[in-house]
């Protein structure tokens, strides 16, 4: 009989729903126990070599337009890489203090073709001094862009906005930070599928399949994932292109699959050390200042949700409202950084690091501190940074397939606080992910059908605020469902805990939860000066 119970009391435990975590479990290292030195220093140059990707895919892109060519676009590189290091350090130490490396941002990139496409330099002849010129213009725009986000998080404004945020609420807007990224995804695999998909497949097998065959206590194979996949299947396109397989091919895939077509080692200094207006005294246009304003706040939007991935993958407690704001803050002086040394792009908390972090399970902000001082070295000895800056496209996008799937499976993590039963959770949820989802790919279609966005009147900077808007899934998704779950049957007490508010109760405060301390709390007693609250 005694069996018998115990055994109706097992399977009465197995229809029972998982627990709710307010840390995320299993993770071999939190933000506060760093791994072995020697695994520290593979896992930061691990973050550096997935950070690249971003740092070359942008000014590739833009420096070109502007009438650069590849000693200008290693310049840049460069400089972008040289300010990200800086940024992630401020960022690990007096920001958010969590393990989130802070990079080049693809929302700025719309504003700053604006400026590229201003009246004002098409009459300049010379490309480089047309290229010198639209960089000031970018640096002037950055500079005042900076003002929002620095004003938003020191002042406690966003503060104020984020302490309103539920699980529920929050959810859209992490899962869209990392699903609404998908164009960066296969699309990229897809223009070498030779070397793309095989690198998506070594990376599954390295990460996934091999752990578990071998059982091994040691995370090898996992964690370093990364670095074995590229290795292999870099090689592999390395052989290729030796081997004459695209001697043939059309300029495209040359272009996209080679290993020597990135221009950048040629043309990057051995040793170059970036420094504030190296390009010029910046240049200010109201109209441009106001349209990198708006990529500023939808960058704002997007690293908050972020933001909650990190801290959730790196198993530490969801962040209070003024560490939110304080991080907030830090990443505007990252934009006026930006707009002083000129990277002709703004800053944001880098998803692709986020999602690798849950990849590792190691959350370590040393690990990330580490990869600073590889961002920062490498693009010194420009030489040996532009080596590892030439890996081919393809293999970066197979990368981001993951690591954007893990950052938006977070969010959707969130709602293991909500109740799901709820037609109120589901409309919500449902109707915020959608819109999230269709807007933007109305204005992007829009603007590729056209040549320009939906939101087109006289004044082009207006054009660029509503279109840059518009064109985030973060934003859009994250918008509708906030002003929806703070407006909809609010008064309704069974509302509350249907959105999983209660639920981080303890955490919308810094004192009340003594963990906080742990994760959070400023270095040198600086906590003294700066309290948080």
């Amino acid at each position: 009989m005694a069996g018998g119970g115990a055994d109706a009391a097992l399977k009465q435990d197995d229809t029972q729903p998982h627990p709710v975590k307010d840390q995320l479990p299993d993770v071999s290292y939190c933000i506060t126990s760093p791994p072995p030195w020697p695994e520290a220093f593979l896992l930061g140059f691990q973050h550096y070599l997935v950070m690249l990707g971003t740092t070359v895919i942008i000014p590739t892109a833009l420096v070109p337009q502007m009438g650069g060519g590849n000693d200008e676009k290693a310049r840049v590189i460069q400089t972008l890489l040289f300010v990200a290091g800086l940024n992630t350090l401020l960022q690990t130490t007096f920001g958010t203090r969590l393990p989130a490396v802070i990079g080049g941002s693809y929302t700025f990139v719309v504003p700053t073709i604006s400026i590229i496409l201003a009246a004002r330099y098409s009459t300049i002849v010379d490309p480089h001094q047309r290229f010198l010129h639209i960089m000031r213009g970018t640096q002037g725009a950055l500079i005042v862009s900076s003002a929002i986000q620095i004003i938003l998080g020191f002042s406690g404004l966003w503060r104020i906005v984020v302490r309103l945020l539920s699980p529920l609420s929050a959810a859209p807007l992490v899962a869209l930070a990392g699903f609404g990224l998908y164009e960066f995804g296969f699309p990229g695999v897809a223009k070498c599928i030779e070397i793309g998909l095989p690198q998506l497949i070594i990376l599954v097998i390295f990460s996934q399949y091999i752990p578990h065959l071998l059982r091994s206590k040691k995370h090898v194979f996992d964690r370093y994932a990364v670095l074995f996949s590229i290795a292999i299947v870099w090689l592999y396109a390395f052989i290729l292109t030796v081997g004459g397989a695209y001697k043939h091919a059309a300029a495209k895939t040359r272009q996209h699959c080679r290993t020597d077509r990135s221009g950048l080692i040629a043309s990057s200094p051995w040793i170059r050390v970036p420094y504030p207006f190296q390009w010029g005294a910046p240049t200010f246009n109201g109209g441009e200042a106001f349209a990198m304003m708006a990529a500023a706040f939808v960058a704002l939007v997007e690293s908050t949700g972020t933001f909650i991935a990190v801290s959730r993958y790196s198993s530490a407690t969801p962040v209070p409202p003024s560490i939110l704001g304080r991080g907030v803050g830090w990443q505007g002086i990252g934009i006026l950084l930006d707009g002083l040394f000129g990277t002709a792009n703004g800053s944001t908390v880098s998803v692709e690091n986020a999602g690798l972090i849950a990849l590792t399970r190691v959350g370590s902000r040393r690990v990330v501190q580490i990869s600073a001082g590889f961002m920062i070295f490498f693009s010194i000895l420009g030489k040996f940074g532009a080596v590892f800056a030439s890996v081919p496209g393809p293999i970066i996008a197979a990368l981001y397939c993951l690591f954007f799937a893990y950052v938006g499976v977070a969010g959707l993590g969130l709602l293991q606080f909500c109740n799901l039963n709820s037609f109120r959770t589901k409309f919500i949820l449902g109707f915020s992910v959608f819109l999230g989802l269709s807007v933007p790919q109305y204005f992007n279609e829009y603007t590729s059908v056209a040549g320009y966005g939906p939101a087109h009147t006289g004044a082009r900077w207006f054009n660029d605020m509503v279109n840059v808007a518009f064109s985030s899934e973060a934003l859009v998704a994250g918008f509708v469902a906030y002003f929806l779950d703070n407006t909809l049957h609010r008064n309704d007490p069974t509302a509350r805990k249907d959105r999983g508010y209660h639920f981080w109760d303890k955490f919308r405060s810094y004192r009340t939860d003594p963990r906080s301390e742990e994760f959070y709390s400023l270095p040198f007693n600086l906590n003294k000066f700066f309290p948080a609250d």
